[in-house]
This record gives structure tokens, sequence and C-alpha cells, in this order.
């Protein structure tokens, strides 16, 4: 049966979800077109020919873009069997249903594909049950190795940029998926409630080695939290560095995991860790307690300290804009970056992201929240709220316009960041002193990704 995977958008990475779906459908014999939205135009006869059409929806951005694109596909066949995999399949349900996808399917989405299309084409499904309607799996599966055919090269997603200007090719793959932690905040919960599973280490090795065979010089293992399962993720960094000691890496790691195994940030570094992504979320204490992170402030610049001892770079992520947020808080955000020389590690877009509270979310499980909330816009995907101060929301709206400038003039992080810094001393009525502004960099000091960060 023909079959094409699409996928909208995946923060700049060659997509490993329409990579193992695809080696598990084909394996069974079936003819899969994967067609990435983010770098090349639509498969216009594939879709056309295709019985069974798959939308990868990991976040919230490509499930918007998804929607979108609905009846751009339902318009070139109209007689084909959609479906919906990822993250927010299954906390997106009614949405999707509403637009005429029923088969939506989120965890260990593989083999829920596999039957569904089975069954298409007439073959009794490999579990013995009907994977048509609405499915979460975490079942522990054998994975094999994803296969990357017929997706746009390495070369043409988002590089790595080192701080001598030099670009390189990245690849991604994933050691782990779901999270034993509760964010509030986070799309992982509501579908793995605290459960992760592994993939099994020569898999992931595997997929390692065919990328550096497709020009690979970098990776991002794409793991929720790549230090979940310690015992699983450090032998394959050390086997990793054995086989290919010029490749460099990239992980996530939460601040509490990185306090935990602080002994093994020297690992890190000696097995080619050039910077580590941690979700840092906010510097506010009652912030962080609401979104149940686990960490602290101080426990945030303890590991800012950790980081510096073992020359390794570490990229905050944040939720920077919450119901919470004041202009005295988002000002402290800002001088405490510049303050612990962290203003080129952080993708200016960080400092415009706004908390975002889609169906299925934790954050409805606190009564402040609801309280705050407007009925669920089925456009936006998520439950509306304004702060309560309006100067705020004016100064959220001035950073996200600031960010967009400043992407499109090609701005270094710290103008960037200088201008935010005039911006939210304006909106507060503060002077902005020279001697708080940062010193502006003609180019990067830090080891980046050259694609910005969405949700």
């Amino acid at each position: 049966m023909k079959i094409l995977l699409l996928s909208t958008y995946e923060l700049g990475r060659q997509p490993f979800g329409l990579a193992s779906p695809a080696a598990w459908l084909r394996q069974r014999g079936h003819q899969v077109t994967c067609n990435d939205l983010s770098r090349e135009p639509l498969a216009e006869q594939a879709a056309r020919d295709a019985a069974l059409v798959a939308f990868y929806v990991p976040m919230h951005t490509a499930t918007r873009l998804a929607l979108e694109l609905l009846p751009t596909i339902r318009g070139l066949n109209s007689s084909a069997r959609f479906c919906a995999f990822g993250l927010y399949a299954s906390t997106s349900r009614e949405i999707f249903r509403a637009n005429g996808i029923n088969s939506l399917f989120s965890g260990e989405f593989e083999p829920s594909l596999v039957d569904l299309a089975d069954q298409l084409c007439g073959v009794t499904p490999t579990t013995g049950t009907s994977p048509i309607e609405s499915d979460i799996s975490l079942e522990r599966l054998h994975f094999i190795v994803p296969d990357r055919h017929g997706l746009p090269p390495l070369k043409s997603y988002a590089h790595l940029v080192l701080p001598s200007g030099e670009h390189r090719t990245v690849g991604y793959t994933e050691a782990s998926r779901g999270c034993k932690h509760h964010c509030r905040h986070c799309p992982i919960v509501p579908i793995y409630n605290g459960a992760f599973r592994l993939v099994d280490s020569e898999i992931v090795l595997a997929d390692i080695r065919q990328q550096v065979a497709a020009g690979a010089q970098h990776l991002t293992f794409g793991d929720p939290d790549f230090f979940n399962a310690v015992r699983h993720a450090v032998p394959i960094v050390e086997a990793l560095h054995r086989e290919f000691p010029r490749l460099t890496y990239d992980a996530t790691i939460k601040v509490e995991h990185l306090r935990k195994h602080a002994d093994l940030l020297p690992t890190l570094r000696d097995t080619g860790c050039l910077f580590v992504v941690s979700a840092v979320e906010s510097l506010d204490d009652a912030v962080l307690a609401r979104l149940e992170k686990n960490h602290t402030r101080a426990d945030f610049f303890q590991v800012v300290e950790l980081f510096r001892d073992e020359r390794l770079t570490l990229q905050p992520t944040l939720v920077t804009f919450t119901p919470w947020t004041t202009l005295d808080s988002y000002r402290d955000l800002l001088q405490q970056l510049q303050r612990l020389g962290l203003v080129e590690s952080v993708a200016p877009v960080q400092l415009a992201i706004r908390l975002l509270i889609p169906e299925g979310s934790r954050l409805l499980e606190l009564p402040e929240v609801r309280a705050i909330v407007g009925p669920f816009d089925p456009h936006a995907l998520v439950y509306p709220w304004s702060n309560p101060d309006p100067a705020v929301d004016k100064l959220a709206a001035d950073v996200q316009a600031i960010v967009a400038a400043s992407e499109k003039a090609k701005l270094s992080r710290s103008e960037t960041f200088s201008r935010i810094w005039r911006a939210a001393n304006l909106a507060a009525n503060r002077s902005v002193e020279l001697d708080t502004m940062p010193l502006i960099a003609s180019r990067a000091t830090v080891p980046y990704l050259n694609e910005p960060w969405y949700c």
C-alpha cells in the first residue's frame, strides 16, 4: 500500500518521527514516501496516490501546521485514510476528529501505524486489535533502525555554529522516549505520565553510523531528558566517542539531574558534548513550584558554576511569560543572565516564549489557572490567558517583535538582548543605565544550532 508520512515542523531536525515509522512500514512491505514540509514542497503526486496519509505532530506548532495543511491534502485525495501520530495526536483528539481524522496514535506509535496500514490492506493486524480509533500505547518495543531514505539531506537542516565561525552538519537521534517526571506544563506528561522507554543502544548507534556516513559532524540527542536513564545514556556516548572521536553532540538534561549527576559532567565533556540544553523555565521559585520543575533558582545558579568549572556550555530554555510574570521578575531574569555570562547561551526567542496551556495540560489541575483561562481556542489549540498586568502582555508582544526583527536583520544574540533589555526597562519606567547593558558581540562565543527554537 502507498503511504505518505508528513512532517510539518521539528525544530530544524531531520525528523526521526518519519524515519522510525518508515522503517516499520517498509519492513511490512508498504511503499512509504516521507515528506518534510519544513524543508521541501508538498509531494503532490504522492499525496494523490496514497491510501494512507499520516501527519507527524510532536509539538504544538507542528499540529497547527498539520491542521492548516489538511484541506489541501484532502483536496488532492479525498479517498485516503487520514491519521495523526505523535505527542499531540491524542491530546488534540477532539479537534482532529472535528476535522475528520479518527486514527490518532501517541506514545509508541509505530505498531499502531503498521496495524492500521495492514488493516486497510485487508491484512489481519499483528496485535489482533483494531487501531482505527485513538490509541496511547506505552508498549515496550523492540525498535528497529530508522529508515531515512527519501528525506532531505542532513546539510539542508539546522547547522551547528562554532565560535570560530565554522558550520557543522547535524544529525539527530533518540535514545529514549517519554520522561519519568511530571512537570505541569510539559506535553509529554499527559501521554507518558511518568513512564519512559529506552531504545536499544545498538539501534541508537546504528542510526548514528548511518548519519555519520551521510555527513553528520555533530549529533543532537533529542531525548526529553538524556539522564532519565544514566546507565543507558553514558555507555552510548562512550561508545560513540570510541567509534567517532571527532563527532560532537548535545543533549537535553534537567537541572535536577545535572546536580544529582555532577560527577558525570567530565564524562560528557570528554566524550564530545559541546553543550547541554536544560529546561530552566524560570528564575522565580514560586513559578518553578507551580510548574513542578523540582529545582530552584539557587539550584540553577549552582549548575551554572558546575558547568563553568568543567568548561561545558549550558544553554537554558525558558518559559518567560506566564500569568505570574511581572515587569520586575522579567528584568531580574535579564539581569541574572547577564550577571552569569549567559547572554550568548540563550537563544533570543527563549526570551519571548509565552506559556502554552493545551488540552490535557496538568496546569489545569491548579484552581488559579482554571480561574484565569478562557474557553479552549480550537484554532490556536490552547486555553487563552492574560497576565493580570496588561503592561506585561504588551512587553511580551514587543519582545516577540524585537526577536523577529533581529532574526531578519541577523543581529547577534547580544545585540538582540540589548534591545530586549531596553524594552523591558522602558516598560517598567526604569532608566537604561549604560553600565548594565551587555557588550555587543560581533559573533557567537558559544556553540549553538542556527535554527530558532519554538514549541
